[in-house]
């Protein structure tokens, strides 16, 4: 789960668009100060392979897009290019012409996430807003003046996250476990006797925000409803702004019966130690916290389920145990972490990073799943990964996602990895791997699908018994 943490932004939306201005090169060029692109070099003051460019111009080639099919097909040979063509902070754009730093350095997304005063969350400072549009697609991911806890900075910040952590500490973790076991018990139960099912579609994209659901506060009729609207922003579709209404009327319903009747549960814990902050920012929170925390748990299990069954490492544990689930999350934070990028901070006053001038007001890109596989840090590439905490993907600093938010989801995807394998113990995939694709996304990493096949077995309980369709 990725609460209010460096992951958050990342899961609301498709495509990237805007303009430049100073800072980060454009589509067209260079660095503001001139530093190469397409030559490889890194330190400011280098020229661009086609030549030196007056300061704050946008040239026209070196920067990266930060869309295509490419981070879908091998993002990880992707970064290493990146990597090598530009170092450790790289220029990129995204939809529209608009300019950012995509950190790929270890070291340096550690620097930037560790300084929250120079790399502010504040987006107010961003110096490319007089030309973003109204209908620009990332405005749901970098949006300004929002009452949440992404942009909220300093000590009101710290009082927020307090908050939040404190609220989700409050949950028993016998019963997380329980509530994982049970909803996923029932989303088995509809396919089981069939055979043949899509991972992705019928259990992973439902299992998390139902168990989120019902830690917050909503009754089982509501879950659902909520999570089908909580797939609908996220996919980004005509469907994206009708399911946002629905979370966020549903939020706010859910604290006017909090306050009516207060229950042992996320929500009624955070109105009654909320800081000084209003209602419309605890309903803001909540809304982060359950979609943070409802895709990436989501493609957490999906990544991890995909090397099980792909990978002879994991294959003798299908059927004989459960000893190498936590090793493939694991391995999966590292090689293969949900959340890729994510947007973003903002430097508030001039300075280098990674051998590059990032100028007032610039926006960089936390690539973290580029800082994860870093040779500067991973010189013996899968070595580190088992058993090994260091990686990234749940962020560093102030921003980082809650340690109990961390934990939240840890239990909700190893429970439904865990009981999937129970359930079905000889599941294996009905095409082979190569033909399992990605969402063509260069923030949030999961698969399109996973279709499997098993022998049918029988259902344990009535599908449906929670308000979910039989």
């Amino acid at each position: 789960m990725t609460t209010t943490s460096d992951t958050t932004g990342a899961t609301g939306t498709t495509g990237t668009s805007g303009p430049t201005a100073s800072g980060p090169a454009t589509a067209s060029g260079t660095t503001a100060t001139g530093s190469s692109t397409a030559s490889g070099t890194t330190g400011s003051g280098a020229t661009a392979a086609s030549g030196a460019t007056p300061s704050g111009c946008p040239v026209a080639h070196g920067s990266v897009p930060l869309s295509g099919p490419r981070f879908q097909s091998d993002p990880v040979q992707l970064y290493r290019d990146m990597r090598r063509d530009h170092g450790a902070v790289a220029p990129v754009v995204l939809d529209g012409d608009v300019p950012a730093w995509l950190v790929l350095g270890y070291r340096e997304l550690h620097q930037v996430t560790g300084d929250p005063v120079l790399f502010s969350r504040d987006s107010e400072l961003w110096n490319q807003w007089d030309r973003i549009p109204d209908d620009w697609p990332l405005l749901p991911m970098i949006g300004r003046r929002q009452n949440s806890i992404l942009y909220t900075v300093g000590e009101r910040h710290s009082v927020r996250a307090m908050m939040i952590s404190n609220a989700l500490e409050g949950v028993d973790p016998f019963s997380l476990k329980r509530y994982a076991e049970e909803f996923a018990d029932e989303l088995i139960d509809r396919f089981c006797t069939k055979g043949a099912v899509d991972i992705i579609a019928e259990y992973a994209k439902l299992l998390p925000a139902l168990v989120l659901a019902r830690i917050y506060g909503f009754s089982d009729e509501e879950a659902y409803p909520l999570v089908g609207a909580i797939n609908d922003m996220i996919d980004g579709r005509e469907r994206a702004l009708a399911g946002q209404q629905h979370l966020a009327t549903s939020m706010f319903r859910l604290l006017a019966d909090k306050h009516a009747e207060p229950g042992d549960d996320v929500a009624s814990r955070m109105l009654a130690d909320t800081g000084g902050f209003t209602d419309e920012e605890v309903a803001q929170d909540l809304m982060v916290m359950m979609a943070a925390g409802h895709q990436p748990t989501a493609d957490w299990m999906g990544n991890s389920l995909r090397l099980m069954l792909t990978d002879e490492r994991f294959a003798a544990s299908l059927s004989g145990g459960r000893h190498s689930v936590a090793e493939a999350m694991n391995e999966v934070l590292w090689e293969d972490t949900p959340t890729q990028n994510v947007a973003g901070r903002w430097a508030s006053r001039d300075t280098h990073l990674g051998g590059r001038h990032v100028r007032a007001g610039d926006l960089l890109l936390l690539g973290i799943a580029a800082a994860n596989g870093d040779p500067q840090v991973r010189t013996h590439a899968s070595a580190l990964t088992g058993g090994n905490n260091a990686f990234l993907s749940f962020g560093h600093g102030e921003h980082r996602c809650p340690f109990p938010a961390q934990e939240t989801s840890e239990v909700i995807a190893r429970t439904g990895i865990e009981v999937l394998l129970d359930r079905l113990p000889d599941v294996d995939l009905a095409v082979p791997a190569e033909q399992l694709t990605r969402r063509p996304s260069p923030w949030l990493r999961g698969l399109t699908d996973l279709p499997v096949l098993f022998t049918p077995t029988p259902a344990l309980g009535r599908p449906g018994s929670h308000g979910g369709p039989a």
